[in-house]
C-alpha cells in the first residue's frame, strides 16, 4: 500500500521521519536496496517493511507487512501482505505522524525568539 505526501508536509528528510515513527534502517545484501522496517514483536518477523521513493516535490512510502522469511532455500520471495487491516492501520498511523509533523513545524515558526548572547541573557 502506498502513502504519497508532498515534500513540504514533513520537516525532516523521509528517513529521519520514519526513524522517529519507530522504523529502523536495513539494507538487503542481495539487491543492495535500502529500506526500513518496524517489528511487531521480539523477533525479526512479522514486521512492517517500507520503501521510500522521492523526487523534488513528493515522497512515496511503499508499505507492506512481512509475515515470515522465505521458507525454502534459494527463494527471494516471502509471505507478505500488501493491503489488509494491519497495513491500513499502519498507513493511518503514518498519516497522523505527518499531521503531527506539520503542527510541530508551525509551532516552531511561531515560537521563534531572538537569540541573545549569554551576556544579554545574564543581565536581562
Amino acid at each position: 500500500m502506498k502513502l504519497e505526501i508532498k515534500r513540504n508536509e514533513i520537516s525532516d528528510n523521509p528517513y529521519t521521519f520514519l526513524r522517529r515513527a519507530g522504523y529502523g534502517f536495513i539494507r538487503d545484501r542481495r539487491s543492495n536496496q535500502e529500506s526500513l522496517v518496524r517489528r511487531l514483536g521480539g523477533g525479526f518477523y512479522p514486521r512492517f517493511h517500507i520503501y521510500v521513493d522521492e523526487d523534488e516535490s513528493r515522497i512515496v512510502f511503499n508499505l507492506h507487512l512481512d509475515h515470515k522469511e522465505a521458507s525454502y532455500a534459494g527463494a527471494h520471495k516471502h509471505n507478505a501482505e500488501y493491503d489488509g487491516d494491519l497495513v491500513q492501520r499502519e498507513i493511518m498511523r503514518l498519516k497522523n505522524w505527518v499531521n503531527n509533523s506539520k503542527e510541530r513545524k508551525i509551532v516552531k515558526k511561531d515560537n521563534k525568539e531572538e537569540k541573545k548572547s549569554w551576556i544579554k541573557r545574564l543581565f536581562s
